[in-house]
């Protein structure tokens, strides 16, 4: 393989990740994207154990814990009053790391795309490229068309070009995106700025009648939080050629008025002029065709209820980094579509929790809230599977025991 050539189309957590681990193994890969400069969009993110030990491996681990925080604990909170439904503890007495082999990190976004752009060669990214379209050629490989009318060849494309992909279509044949009916709001605020938010250092949700906040510490010095406010609205999504619809301050506080000060504090501590729709993906049939192959939201796009997206990139680039790099004489098509077995199941699997999650952060008062007290204060059991998980050692062959069968609904 080391011969060969990779293209990879986004340069996204994913695609980044998967640059990096192809380069450590001696793989000529470059990285095309889009955008006319690296400015990455949103907030903060969560890296847990299944990401964060696989990016230790690249030598990562400082640079990261340079830039990111240790939340305390995970606080479940009833959105009206501020009481504690359940809590899970993480940093005190150094649980989360040493339950789980690796720490969990709260990191602003763009401070991790640094890291990962800096852990590449000069002249990996390519900047202002945008992919038209593909053609299969004889032989079963593919040709990209790009937007200044050329085309190109590569041994291997790799499709990390997100939820919205333009090669998904083409490689299974059909668009999954579903919108969930919820939209959120995002920001982040200095902590010094919330003087009503108990417990800063900790993941807290915040739940109630169709609606939930989800904030956690990001950075060095728990100075900043980020936070995500989600409401079940609009029913449906009015644009989908716009993943973001215009909005005032105001549409992101009413559905939050009456609710505990730290939780209005929190949204009104700064404007806000987007809303973005939350869309995830249906079971697809396939994740390969021909010499292309779909990576991270392009393949398994989910709801962000449990700060699994870019965890699951990240376990993506490190199993295809792995297949890719076997000396096993196999084609590349072969491949790939051992890496998209292997992956699908646990993808899909952790697809199907975000969206089961999505329904019960927005129980109202009445029958279900004990079920849903039950739930939260069974995560610390129900979910080692996510974090314990280590995606290159599974794809080495040395462990298979978390892939269970492919979810067919959500």
């Amino acid at each position: 393989m080391r011969e060969e050539k990779v293209t990879v189309v986004g340069a996204g957590i994913g695609g980044l990740t998967l640059a990096i681990a192809l380069q450590r193994q001696g793989v000529d890969v470059e990285v095309c994207e889009q955008a006319r400069e690296l400015d990455e969009i949103g907030a903060g993110i969560g890296l847990f154990a299944n990401g964060t030990r696989l990016l230790a491996r690249l030598g990562l681990g400082p640079a990261l814990d340079a830039h990111s925080c240790d939340p305390t604990e995970v606080i479940f909170r009833d959105g009206l009053g501020g009481a504690r439904i359940a809590s899970h503890v993480l940093a005190e007495g150094d649980w989360y790391r040493t339950e789980f082999g690796s720490r969990y990190s709260g990191i602003h976004r763009k401070d991790l795309q640094r890291i990962l752009v800096d852990a590449l060669e000069p002249g990996t990214i390519r900047l202002g490229r945008r992919l038209t379209g593909l053609t299969e050629e004889p032989g079963g490989t593919a040709a990209m068309h790009w937007a200044d009318d050329t085309v190109s060849r590569s041994d291997v494309i790799v499709a990390a070009d997100g939820i919205r992909s333009l090669v998904r279509p083409w490689v299974t044949g059909t668009d999954a995106v579903r919108y969930s009916g919820t939209s959120g709001f995002r920001g982040v605020v200095r902590v010094a700025d919330l003087p009503s938010l108990p417990d800063p250092r900790a993941i807290q949700y915040w739940v109630g009648d169709g609606a939930h906040l989800l904030h956690f510490p990001i950075g060095p010095d728990y100075e900043y939080v980020t936070f995500l406010a989600v409401v079940e609205s609009p029913k449906q999504w009015p644009d989908p050629e716009r993943w973001r619809l215009p909005c005032t301050t105001e549409d992101a506080l009413a559905p939050f008025r009456g609710w505990h000060p730290a939780v209005t504090e929190m949204i009104g501590a700064l404007p806000h002029t987007e809303r973005w729709g939350l869309f995830g993906l249906g079971p697809l049939p396939t994740w390969s065709r021909a010499n292309v192959v779909l990576l991270g939201d392009s393949a398994h796009g989910m709801l962000p209820h449990h700060g699994q997206g870019a965890n699951q990139s990240v376990e993506d680039a490190f199993a295809l980094a792995e297949i890719l790099t076997a000396e096993d004489g196999t084609p590349p098509a072969a491949r790939l579509e051992r890496y998209w077995r292997l992956r699908m199941p646990r993808a899909q699997r952790v697809q199907k929790v975000s969206w089961v999650t999505n329904r019960w952060l927005h129980i109202p008062d009445g029958p279900e809230v004990p079920e849903r007290d039950a739930l939260f204060r069974a995560v610390g059991t129900n979910l080692p599977w996510v974090h314990e998980y280590d995606a290159q050692s599974a794809a080495a062959g040395e462990d298979r025991t978390t892939a269970p069968a492919p979810a067919t609904t959500h």
